[in-house]
């Protein structure tokens, strides 16, 4: 059997607690509102009797009525009875003519009659200590009763189509407070159909929480989607790019296996393993940076740090290559930034104008705040980048020309730089001239990125 809906489910359940609520609402008033009318007729029929016993008299046996004795008074019949029950004065209401009610001193009480229901209440008046007379009140029950009651007849009628019509608007509005819902349960459906993760909702109108959690689900998706596009990257990345040097270090230990080598090839051989080795260990973990970086996994925490120091530091630790370095550091100049990921970004930087500058050529490492900006550029002497190849450069693997010189790296130097860059709220630039080298340029704010632990 299938099961109902959660919509459904809930349309039932509150039109049977509104029926119910309806139900107990219309039983309370009908008998707080019978109990009052009751109530007020009996106590307004007490107050006209007892307003007729001061007139009522015996003298000499005679019955003697005052001037303000009042026979009927606004549906209150009041009539007089001898002791042994005969009609002295007054005239009883025509239904009531037929009706033998005995007498009951001060006790209030229905009587049914052919033509409907009257309250009857009784007085004994003494003369004397054996005479005296009755007086009766008569009060036909209150048309207010029947009118409660045809009232409350018209309400049970009319109660199911109004709440026919309750039960369609709050259908309507479950409806529409579940489309986020059902667009979710559509959008997952969809992506484990088709394994489309590009899949989204979209924004949906409200501010209810499903229209948060449709949000947050969009997001979800959006994390989701950059995590698994990274780990594809990687494996791709990975596996064309150790491609090479795999293939390198089989080669070199098949020729060995295969052939009696001499100390000094058997010593080349070595050279060749680790030298490859250490290029896949290279490789790995800067697949591993852009990862980290594609992912946001890690958080990068920025504090205030003194750049003049970090870029000197790094240079004197070149070696060899710190002689052809030539530093240009205005003092002071200091940045919300990373310490560790900007020694990287600048090394990368240094690393790639000795690959493809001019061999020997010097190196200026510039840093100055100007104009509301800090700059740190990284200038060469080498043989520039044609105009048409400038965008190509910060691409995975991109290398301009990769048969110049000889180890040129994976390619990944300045795919790196440009994502640590955005990291801190900058940009890289690149201003290059053919045949006169080129300048690459990191532009950070003044107060470089203000929000520490930005991911990366």
């Amino acid at each position: 059997m299938r099961r109902r809906s959660v919509k459904v489910r809930l349309t039932i359940w509150y039109t049977a607690l509104m029926v119910l609520m309806a139900a107990l609402v219309l039983a309370f008033v009908a008998m707080i509102s019978s109990s009052v009318a009751s109530q007020s007729s009996r106590t307004y029929l007490s107050q006209v009797v007892r307003g007729n016993l001061d007139q009522v008299s015996l003298v000499d046996g005679s019955l003697q009525l005052g001037e303000e004795f009042t026979f009927l008074q606004d549906g209150v019949y009041t009539v007089v009875y001898s002791q042994s029950g005969a009609l002295l004065a007054g005239q009883l209401p025509q239904p009531f003519s037929t009706v033998s009610e005995p007498f009951v001193n001060g006790l209030t009480r229905p009587v049914d009659t052919d033509q409907g229901e009257y309250y009857v209440l009784d007085f004994w008046v003494p003369s004397g200590w054996e005479s005296g007379v009755w007086v009766r009140g008569l009060m036909e029950v209150s048309e207010g009763n029947r009118t409660l009651y045809s009232l409350l007849l018209a309400a049970a009628i009319a109660m199911p189509g109004f709440i026919l019509l309750a039960a369609l608007g709050g259908y309507w509005l479950v409806r529409r407070a579940f489309r986020p819902l059902d667009a979710i349960n559509a959008t997952a459906s969809a992506i484990n159909e088709g394994r489309d993760l590009s899949a989204r909702i979209g924004a949906m109108p409200g501010h209810g929480e499903f229209t948060q959690l449709a949000g947050n689900f969009d997001r979800m998706l959006e994390r989701l989607e950059r995590a698994f596009e990274a780990e594809k990257q990687f494996t791709a990345d990975a596996s064309h790019e150790l491609r090479t040097p795999v293939t390198v270090i089989l080669s070199a230990c098949e020729y060995a296996e295969k052939y009696g080598e001499t100390p000094e090839e058997r010593q080349e051989t070595l050279q060749t393993i680790h030298r490859q080795g250490r290029k896949m260990a290279d490789l790995i973990s800067q697949l591993l940076q852009m990862t980290r970086m594609d992912q946001g996994t890690e958080a990068a925490q920025l504090e205030r740090t003194d750049l003049t120091d970090l870029v000197r530091g790094l240079c004197e630790e070149q070696g060899e290559l710190g002689r052809r370095l030539i530093p240009d550091l205005q003092e002071g100049v200091t940045a919300q930034a990373n310490r560790p990921l900007l020694s990287r970004l600048l090394q990368n930087l240094i690393d790639n104008a000795e690959k493809y500058g001019a061999p020997g050529g010097r190196i200026w490492v510039t840093l100055r705040r100007e104009t509301g900006e800090i700059r740190l550029t990284v200038r060469d002497e080498g043989p520039g980048i044609p105009p048409d190849q400038q965008e190509k450069i910060w691409q995975r693997f991109y290398q301009v020309d990769p048969s110049r010189g000889g180890d040129r790296g994976a390619g990944l130097g300045l795919s790196i730089v440009q994502q640590i860059a955005r990291v801190h709220g900058g940009t890289m630039t690149l201003e290059s001239v053919p045949g006169r080298g080129s300048a690459f340029t990191l532009h950070l704010p003044e107060g470089g990125a203000s929000l520490p632990g930005k991911n990366i």
